[in-house]
């Protein structure tokens, strides 16, 4: 016999199962019409197979430049290094804009919600952005990572505290954070306070320690973790592209290591450091709470009477205009981010 509530009616049996895809590719680099198009492709063989979530790697439109210089060293830039950093800037993304809406297309047309990283564009300063879409296209909201790493900062921006959602969906509370900003533990703690159940991670990583920060990261959150990282090799490049990585067309630029981790730190799908790959998984939701019974950093197992986690997520704009019909209000500048709202009709 089925259990019954003191009514009489069948008890809750917890959320239904969710199958989660992470895909591990190359993106056609500095080419985002052709980058989409692979969008498409692969969408619609992880929605072949089941997935209602699909994740793509950090950059993946229209490239993660590994290896490359900008020219750049103290002091001076070289000629070569702008040519580079312009090319650059013409494959990314207007937020919202064109490519926007083909992704939208993407989400819509195989029914699934898309996680996907990009290089996107403001002005002339490039961000590396995450982009929500729900299954009916709509463009939920983003997340600029707001501390790029080592020479990512000579050609993206720093986002602010107003892009950080989590959006609450019929799958999970959904959100990303991006490559090493998962080493920042205040963003973290600010990312479990929101209640995130399905723990996005799009990186450029591939070393063994990050797949260990990823098990780690979801028993300290109990919850799902997917990491998603691209797997390319030299001939995934332009042949100009003039890095560190020479000009063998087989050798292995990134190895990938993308996996899928329940919150107890287990494997559900990869590391796979193999080739390019879908990874799926069905995910029991139930879990996070059965691992929540020991472990709420943000509940029952912390100690705010110590320690206390402050976070301002107000946009921090470079230029303010007042006007002078109503001085009290403020005038964004046309550079600005845009708080991403966490909810949309389905």
């Amino acid at each position: 016999m089925k259990p019954t509530s003191r009514k009489g009616q069948k008890a809750s049996s917890g959320p239904q199962p969710v199958k989660v895809a992470v895909v591990q590719a190359a993106p056609v680099v500095f080419n985002r019409k052709h980058t989409l198009e692979k969008v498409h492709a692969q969408a619609r063989e992880a929605a072949r197979r089941g997935a209602q979530l699909v994740l793509f790697p950090e950059a993946f439109v229209s490239g993660y430049p590994r290896g490359l210089d900008f020219g750049a060293v103290v002091g001076a830039r070289s000629e070569k290094g702008r040519e580079d950093f312009r090319r650059y800037w013409e494959s990314s993304v207007d937020v919202p804009g064109p490519a926007v809406e083909e992704l939208g297309r993407a989400a819509r047309s195989n029914h699934i919600y898309l996680v996907i990283g990009v290089v996107e564009r403001d002005g002339g300063t490039l961000y590396c952005s995450v982009l929500f879409f729900a299954p009916n296209g709509t463009f939920l909201g983003k997340h600029r990572k707001i501390m790029p790493t080592g020479s990512e900062r000579l050609v993206w921006g720093f986002g602010d505290g107003s892009t950080l959602p989590v959006f609450e969906t019929p799958l999970g509370k959904l959100g990303a954070v991006i490559c090493w900003e998962n080493y920042l533990p205040l963003m973290r703690a600010s990312m479990y306070a929101k209640g995130i159940e399905i723990y996005c991670a799009p990186t450029a990583d591939c070393r063994d320690s990050w797949t260990a920060s990823m098990r780690h990261i979801a028993v300290e959150g109990r919850c799902f973790v997917l990491s998603c990282n691209q797997f390319n090799r030299r001939r995934d490049f332009p042949s100009d592209y003039d890095s560190v990585y020479g000009k063998d067309p087989e050798s292995v630029v990134t190895r990938g290591g993308s996996c899928i981790v329940d919150p107890f730190g287990n494997f559900l799908a990869g590391p796979n450091m193999e080739d390019e790959v879908i990874l799926t998984a069905e995910i029991d939701r139930g879990q996070i709470i059965r691992g929540k019974y020991d472990l709420d950093v943000v509940g029952h197992y912390a100690r705010p009477d110590i320690f206390q986690l402050h976070v301002d997520e107000r946009p921090k704009r470079p230029v303010t205009t007042h006007s002078g019909a109503a001085a009290d209000e403020e005038r964004p500048s046309l550079q600005t981010s845009h708080r991403a709202v966490p909810g949309a009709k389905e």
